[in-house]
């Protein structure tokens, strides 16, 4: 079993920039792929970024690629989302997810455990 707690979210005007954090609890941290996804009002939970274990290798959304980076560190048992440039369509909430394998996926379906999420909002 693993606990998720997100935090770091607000409020923030276009082109600003905010860093989220997701601490992890419970079983091994460094055995979870980690990732940050969004949901909007009315849309489905999308993929943002992933991050793998061991030699952590990334993957993003086009729509955040160059805007937005994921890392994790292991010693705090915890992921951070470092956005930039925010636009206002990144407005959402945010969750952190992990899944306990080594392959970095999109699905939020494969996903096992999950935050409470936390709101970004981006003013135009």
């Amino acid at each position: 079993q693993v606990q998720l707690v997100e935090s770091g979210g607000g409020l923030v005007q276009a082109g600003g920039s905010l860093r989220l954090s997701c601490a992890a609890s419970g079983r091994t941290f460094t055995s979870y792929v980690m990732g940050w996804f969004r949901q909007a009002p009315g849309e489905e939970r999308e993929f943002v970024a992933g991050i793998t274990t061991g030699r952590p290798y990334s993957y993003y959304a086009d729509s955040v690629k160059g805007r937005f980076t994921i890392s994790r560190d292991n010693a705090k048992n915890t992921v951070y989302l470092e956005m930039s440039s925010l636009k206002p369509e990144d407005t959402a909430v945010y969750y952190c997810a992990a899944k306990y394998t080594t392959v970095l996926d999109t699905p939020a379906r494969n996903y096992d455990y999950w935050g409470q999420g936390t709101q970004v909002t981006v003013s135009s």
